[in-house]
């Protein structure tokens, strides 16, 4: 999915085993809930977010969750207000998946067009693609190869797959890595295939049900998240999210509560009930050869281990969660809004600092500060724009005697925030490794940036319309 990969994309590298630094490990008495509320209840405060759930864990135990702020209907945020979680549902296809592994229906290293025969592209080296590979992101799938609006018109597994039929393949299967939804989408779509049962229903009674998460779902049809919100120059604003091309996606589509997210992120440690056997839970959590990326959790170097960690980001709602496997904390933030500058993977590296026994920092700031820049840039445009125009007679009659290719050139300042607005959704694309970026995907989050492009393009345009009408004035009275 998604473009706020390139904005706000991020990794927590903070390890949490303090034994290597010479500090004693933090007690349990040290992580007492009121610590993680008032670090949680300041956060909310400085960062101005309108909404906010969290959960930490540590082994078998919930140390805290709760809520802070309201939604978009004026209701008050608690752990179990259902939030969009975004590409944090990936981990739960990987268990999906696995869990049918476990079954033997399913082989990590079979081709995917062996055990989904509806699965074709146009490269023949996508035969060649193993169910692990899509787990890893290293299927050479890419969103520059797959015609990605087409996918968006599906509105169901069996039809999104069908789409791929003109997809070609970026690299050689298990070669290079590239995060995309579509890897995720096909291995959710194999689940169906070899269980007979549609995805949602697979989650619900092999996953949710099994640990315990009543409040969980794919899709909007049995919970229902109230609007998100994006940020405006400061100010928040309700939104209706952006329909995808499958809101019960493997690739994004779970509905969750942080009440629910302890229970899962407590058997992702490997405490609790546990849904595969502890050497398989092992194996989603161990980077591919290609990149440091398992199966639905990006991996971090921290002190003793890895620390496994995750992204949600949709446009009107954001989700960051961690676990360290060796420590046996768990932490999720999940946020009904979505902005240029994401305070949710800031709020979880204070969670993450806090289990260590640091003093975090307070988040915040960093969203307010942007939009303000960006606010005074546009307010600068718009006063160039008007004396462009106001001064484009002058301008005209110094270079009604110039050399054409001259005043061609002096044309090029105002031409060049044209161009660039014009090929906006592409320059993110190639900044986003060919993730597909679209005209109305930049309405939302990214909606101040936006603003501040087409306010500079608009100003060149106007200026530039200006300048050659009053030059062919001039040139046809001579």
């Amino acid at each position: 999915m998604r473009i706020r990969a390139m904005v706000v994309a991020g990794m927590v590298g903070i390890g949490l085993g303090a034994a290597a630094t010479g500090q004693a490990a933090p007690t349990r008495e040290m992580l007492s809930a009121s610590v993680f509320d008032d670090f949680l209840e300041r956060a909310v405060e400085s960062t101005g977010l309108p909404g906010v759930s969290a959960v930490i864990t540590h082994r078998g135990e919930v140390v805290h969750t709760g809520g802070y702020g309201r939604d978009s209907a004026g209701a008050a945020v608690t752990e179990r207000t259902p939030m969009r979680v975004a590409s944090l549902t990936k981990a739960f296809t990987a268990m999906a998946v696995m869990i049918a592994v476990e079954d033997g229906v399913i082989d990590l290293d079979r081709p995917v067009v062996e055990q989904l025969p509806d699965f074709r592209t146009g490269d023949s080296r996508s035969d060649r693609i193993t169910v692990r590979h899509l787990l890893n992101q290293t299927s050479g799938l890419a969103d520059s190869t797959v015609d990605i609006r087409a996918t968006e018109s599906a509105d169901s597994l069996e039809q999104y797959v069908a789409t791929l039929r003109t997809a070609r393949l970026a690299a050689e299967p298990g070669t290079r890595w590239a995060y995309s939804n579509v890897n995720y989408n096909l291995a959710a779509r194999l689940v169906e295939v070899v269980s007979g049962r549609e995805f949602g229903d697979y989650l619900r009674e092999r996953i949710f049900a099994q640990l315990g998460m009543n409040e969980s779902a794919l899709g909007d049809e049995t919970l229902h998240p109230a609007q998100g919100f994006n940020s405006l120059f400061g100010r928040w604003i309700a939104r209706r999210e952006l329909p995808g091309f499958l809101d019960a996606s493997g690739s994004g589509g779970v509905i969750t509560t942080a009440a629910d997210m302890g229970r899962w992120l407590i058997s992702q440690t490997g405490s609790g009930p546990q849904l595969v056997t502890e050497e398989n839970l092992t194996v989603m959590h161990t980077p591919s050869p290609v990149r440091d990326y398992g199966m639905g959790w990006g991996l971090e170097p921290a002190d003793g281990g890895s620390l496994l960690t995750h992204s949600g980001n949709l446009f009107t709602y954001t989700a960051a969660a961690a676990v360290d496997p060796t420590s046996g904390y768990g932490f999720a933030v999940l946020t009904n809004s979505a902005a240029l500058h994401d305070d949710t993977y800031e709020i979880l590296s204070g969670l993450v600092a806090l289990s260590r026994g640091e003093e975090p920092e307070i988040p915040g700031g960093g969203r307010q500060w942007t939009e303000r820049v960006l606010a005074v840039i546009t307010v600068g445009a718009l006063g160039l724009g008007v004396a462009g125009v106001l001064r484009s007679r002058r301008w005209a009659g110094s270079r009604e005697s110039s050399r054409w290719w001259s005043t061609a050139l002096r044309c090029v300042p105002a031409l060049m925030p044209i161009l660039l607005f014009a090929s906006y959704p592409q320059a993110l694309s190639v900044l986003m490794n060919g993730r597909t970026v679209t005209w109305a995907q930049l309405t939302y989050f990214p909606a101040p940036l936006s603003i501040v492009l087409l306010t500079c393009a608009l100003a060149g345009a106007v200026t530039l319309t200006a300048r050659l009408t009053h030059l062919r004035s001039l040139s046809s009275t001579r």
